[in-house]
């Protein structure tokens, strides 16, 4: 049934209020064309959008709104069959404004057809999406960007939300944990880190933010790995988001694992050879009382051949001094020994007068001989150091030994150790020597492995000796000694220490 027509004024007034209503939409361009694709009806928004106005495109063809490109294409006529044949159709493509600059626009063509059924033209709405789309381009080339990076990031991420269950799993994540991402979605993140304090009775994440902390992280086949965490924090659609990136410090540890042997080592072969160096003194240092306690034991041996009472008694005091002889003997195989074997580093608090007292027995074998004068200034024996003593012992019997090198062909033999307290709780140690001097063009680079001063050194002493000192929190250099010559000085740090 047809309905009944509006009385004239009703209608009158209809097409006033939709009049109105296109005009008001100023953000689309709204125009009728005819069915032959001229312009009927232009709305302000088309005016504002396309640069026309309404007085000036009324009856041209819509082609005029089309790429050159598309026009040879034939793609005006082609947009207004392709309307009437599907009776509406929805496109992005770009369009020309009056000045001739393009834009890119979402285009509605709707085909309008009266009611006996017969085409009256054409609806079309325009909107400008140029800036919309340019938007979303950046945003997709930062968000690729973004993908990008975090997917050559070798650390693990994992997105959770405030409660911590986990919404994203990098494929760091899972290479370092062994799971896929579709088996850890929806799990608490603690569940893969041994040791996360989630904090809170709710279990909420709030505690991990901003600080760096270790973990334990533990993989889909059960084994373990020592983990750094790092967690961030954002906000979308109002929901809290927290990242934590993951870093596995297996291969760190391992690698400082390595380095630790490594440097044990070094610092070993060091001492072997320090004493390698010294073999002739010590094997001169060890026959004396060897020889002595062969002269008492032989010389009490043919007193007990005939004794008397008087014998007896020198008999008794030649063992006795034998032995003493013997007890001098045991106590430098004992210092040899302790300062050869390998251990691990123990740094405890040592009386540090008496622990430069014994390097110095063992660095000085033989120097009295050579007419080398010796002064130790001490500084008062309750102070003590923490520190590894044989470590220590090590670097004081390589400066000694160096000294007394330096001295071999100087007029003038004068070696100084000396103890002191030194600024900000540590202990100052110092060895000096009257011989020539350190050369001033290895002067920067003297504590540099294979810098060295002697004709057949490798130059590792004294870089073994930074890294002993600087391993104990104290710093070792070198200065020119007073009256010629060079002073050695390093520090440990302070420690009072128990002399009972």
């Amino acid at each position: 049934m047809t309905p009944a027509p509006l009385p004239v004024s009703d209608a009158r007034l209809l097409a006033e209020e939709l009049a109105l209503l296109i005009d008001g939409a100023t953000n689309y361009a709204i125009y009728m064309l005819d069915p032959q694709g001229h312009v009927t009806i232009w709305n302000r928004g088309a005016e504002r959008i396309k640069g026309w106005r309404q007085i000036e495109i009324l009856g041209r063809h819509a082609a005029v709104f089309y790429t050159p490109e598309d026009v040879l294409a034939g793609k005006p006529d082609a947009d207004l069959v392709r309307a009437a044949a599907e009776g509406r159709f929805e496109e992005e493509s770009w369009r020309l404004r009056k000045d001739g600059s393009s834009f890119l626009a979402s285009v509605t063509i709707t085909a309008l057809y009266d009611d006996a059924g017969s085409l009256r033209g054409f609806g079309k709405v325009v909107r400008d999406i140029t800036e919309e789309k340019t938007a979303e381009t950046a945003l997709s080339r930062r968000e690729q960007h973004v993908l990008s990076i975090l997917a050559t990031v070798p650390d693990a991420m994992i997105v959770t939300d405030e409660q911590g269950r986990i919404v994203s799993f990098s494929a760091a994540a899972e290479r370092s944990f062994g799971y896929a991402e579709a088996a850890v979605l929806g799990r608490n993140v603690a569940t893969l880190l041994c040791g996360l304090d989630l904090g809170g009775a709710d279990g909420s994440t709030a505690t991990l933010v901003g600080a760096i902390r270790m973990v334990t992280g533990l993989r889909s086949d059960g084994t373990t790995f020592p983990a750094e965490l790092a967690v961030g924090e954002t906000v979308s659609a109002g929901q809290r988001i927290l990242t934590a990136f993951v870093r596995d410090l297996t291969e760190r540890d391992r690698a400082e694992t390595r380095l630790r042997e490594l440097q044990s080592e070094l610092i070993h072969v060091s001492r072997v050879s320090a004493m390698g160096t010294m073999a002739s003194t010590l094997a001169h240092e060890l026959n004396q009382p060897l020889t002595a306690i062969t002269n008492y034991l032989e010389t009490a041996r043919d007193m007990l051949t005939d004794p008397t009472v008087r014998d007896v008694a020198d008999v008794r005091e030649a063992l006795s001094e034998a032995a003493g002889q013997s007890i001098r003997a045991g106590q430098i195989v004992r210092r040899l020994r302790a300062f050869v074997a390998r251990g691990d580093v123990e740094q405890c608090s040592e009386p540090l007068n008496a622990l430069v007292r014994d390097a110095a027995k063992l660095g000085l074998i033989g120097a009295v001989e050579t007419g080398i004068a010796i002064h130790m200034e001490f500084a008062d024996d309750t102070e003590g150091v923490h520190a590894d003593r044989v470590q220590i012992q090590q670097v004081l019997v390589n400066l000694i030994r160096n000294a007394l090198q330096a001295m071999a062909d100087s007029p003038r033999r004068i070696l100084t150790i000396s103890t002191a307290i030194a600024a900000d709780d540590q202990m100052l140690v110092t060895v000096a020597d009257s011989g020539d001097g350190i050369p001033p063009a290895i002067a920067d680079r003297l504590f540099q492995a294979f810098a060295s001063t002697k004709p057949d050194g490798m130059g590792l002493g004294l870089s073994i000796c930074r890294t002993i000192i600087e391993a104990h929190h104290g710093r070792i250099w070198a200065t020119p000694a007073l009256g010629g010559g060079a002073a050695f000085h390093f520090t440990l740090p302070r420690e009072l220490a128990d002399v009972g």
